[in-house]
């Protein structure tokens, strides 16, 4: 995959503006309910969907990704507002912000890559089942002690009913034409109906009123000490990191679905930036959003004109459309949020899953419902330390030596395969160190020492042969590896010339 921008002429701009019209749409109802399960008001998750979703766009790495109030997140601010009040939020967000700059300055974006595929599919799958999950709150409305009932009768058989209407406009008009966004021609057609029939279902306004002016410049009213910054640090780590790795995640994947690269780094530069807005302006921050950017490109929004154009239409829905904007169904979102649901799931995972070794099927599954029964952050980090300790044995397992003898009754070992902390005693248990000659080689082309274990072994080794009355030589070694082995000056023997040279590999557009 490339990064290449694209010129103005290649920008269709149509698609560009309805898609961003679509994704504003979209944007709505979840940062409303996000802002609800925060314990904060509504329009503090519209104003912080519009800071994340402008600046991303304009200044991010991954054009066409859309950002905004997210669910992982207001799991964990919840508690800060529960405990501290609204004004710790705040001042947690900015400071989120300044560590997710940090993280994108010091170039650790590189380090998603070490998310293995498994993981991405089992994220993804859990993301969807969360978001089809998520929509079932539309079919609960409140009783009269105040609790939440489900929906029945008539009422019931309205949602259901414009639910699977939306959900088949946007599934057949893509087969029938591609002039206009299927998802806006679903919620136009959709609230076209409701009104003109006056059909009884609940529409935006029910959940809250969108209306607000422009978002104003707020300190956050906390005291500067160090009792507040222990009070948000843990927070704000916690919310920098979930935040990272949500977008990461969701920059990959809109990757695949354009063939293209954005740039890791500068995205995580971006989200800090927009989070010290918000966190400036009173509101809950966020980070990329998944389902928003998926109905982002399957609009035809590949540039940063779409994701702009959703930032100020939402705003002026807020400040000028509020009253239309309440009117929409929840049925049209909720059915358009299920097509989302569905073409973020990775079907394809199903066939593999026979297919592929067990332990990667392991992990996809774990990742997938950890996703769903915790969160994001859990899930993926278990998956990662699975994946990495069945990749550490499988290396450990696999380390062998070829052994030969030459006319000179010098005996070599042939070294294949990685020498770090899994493998370090398989590799010592492949000496005889009592039977050699007097004279052997152990030869390192086909090899690496990767971790201060594999160098460790090696000072082992030596010390054996060297107890023996042996002399050993350790051939195409690394320079560094050289220098550490500290017990074998003596009776080591290298080539220079044909020793290998290890490098980092960095890659500038990380």
């Amino acid at each position: 995959m490339i990064y290449a921008p694209i010129s103005f002429k290649e920008i269709n701009v149509k698609n560009e503006v309805l898609s961003g019209l679509t994704v504003a749409l979209a944007l709505v109802p979840e940062a409303v309910a996000f802002a609800f399960v925060a314990g904060v008001g509504p329009l503090v998750g519209l104003y912080a969907a519009f800071f994340l979703c402008l600046i991303t766009s304009v200044f991010g790495g991954r054009p066409g990704m859309i950002s905004g109030a997210t669910g992982a997140l207001a799991v964990v601010m919840v508690a800060l507002v529960a405990t501290h009040g609204v004004e710790y939020l705040f001042a947690a967000v900015v400071l989120m912000g300044l560590l997710q700059v940090l993280f994108g300055a010091l170039q650790l974006g590189k380090f998603i890559r070490l998310v293995p595929q498994p993981v991405i599919y089992g994220f993804v799958n859990g993301l969807a089942i969360v978001i089809f999950m998520a929509q079932f709150g539309q079919f609960k409305v409140p009783a009269a002690d105040g609790a939440l009932e489900w929906l029945s009768g008539t009422p019931l058989y309205i949602m259901l009913g414009l639910v699977l209407l939306t959900m088949a406009i946007i599934y057949i008009l893509p087969k029938l034409t591609k002039v206009v966004p299927a998802a806006l021609t679903a919620i136009v057609t959709v609230s076209a109906l409701v009104i003109g029939f006056g059909l009884d279902t609940r529409t935006v306004g029910d959940m809250a009123s969108v209306g607000g002016g422009f978002p104003a410049f707020h300190i956050p009213m906390v005291p500067l000490n160090l009792e507040t910054l222990q009070i948000i640090f843990p927070y704000s780590l916690i919310l920098a990191g979930i935040g990272l790795l949500e977008s990461l995640l969701t920059l990959t994947i809109v990757d695949e679905l354009t063939n293209t690269r954005g740039r890791g780094n500068q995205e995580s530069i971006a989200q800090g930036a927009a989070n010290i807005v918000a966190g400036f302006f009173g509101t809950m921050g966020g980070c990329a959003m998944i389902g928003q950017s998926i109905i982002n490109v399957s609009s035809g929004g590949r540039t940063r004109l779409s994701g702009i154009t959703a930032a100020i239409m939402l705003l002026v829905f807020i400040m000028f459309a509020s009253s239309l904007i309440e009117m929409v169904p929840l049925a049209a979102l909720v059915g358009l949020m299920f097509m989302v649901a569905i073409g973020t799931f990775e079907w394809a995972s199903f066939r593999v899953l026979r297919r592929i070794p067990k332990s990667d099927a392991l992990v996809l599954v774990v990742v997938t419902v950890l996703t769903v029964v915790f969160d994001l952050a859990i899930a993926v980090a278990i998956g990662v330390v699975i994946a990495a300790l069945v990749f550490a044995w499988d290396s450990a397992v696999r380390i062998r030596a070829r052994k030969h003898v030459d006319e000179n009754g010098v005996k070599y070992y042939a070294i294949y395969g990685p020498l770090f902390f899994g493998s370090s005693a398989n590799f010592l248990e492949k000496f005889d160190v009592a039977d050699d000659p007097q004279e052997v080689v152990v030869d390192f082309r086909e090899s690496r020492v990767v971790d201060h274990s594999g160098i460790e072994a090696l000072n082992k080794l030596t010390e054996r042969y060297l107890n023996a009355g042996k002399k050993l030589h350790l051939r195409h070694l690394s320079e560094d590896c050289r220098k550490l082995l500290v017990n074998a000056e003596s009776i080591i023997e290298v080539n220079i010339m044909e020793d290998p040279h290890y490098a980092v590999l960095t890659d500038k557009l990380a």
